[in-house]
């Protein structure tokens, strides 16, 4: 069983995230939050960087990621 095969439906959806929309690339149900490591259902998914191609599940969690990466931090 490859990687693609272990995402599917219910699995880690993979999206390019563009200008407030985004493009599924890897069908799924979620996706991970770049700062908190929560899963965000699709139907959820408001916040994102287009730059760094992350999710966020909400917008704290958007602005501690920049503020973190900001200083320095990864």
């Amino acid at each position: 069983m490859n990687r693609h095969e272990l995402s599917g439906r219910n699995g880690e959806a993979q999206l390019r995230y563009l200008d407030s929309d985004y493009q599924v690339v890897v069908p799924g149900a979620y996706v991970t939050c770049a700062e908190t490591g929560k899963r965000i259902p699709l139907a959820e998914l408001r916040y994102w960087s287009v730059d760094r191609q992350e999710a966020y599940a909400d917008v704290e969690a958007s602005l501690k990621r920049e503020q973190a990466l900001r200083q320095g931090g990864t």
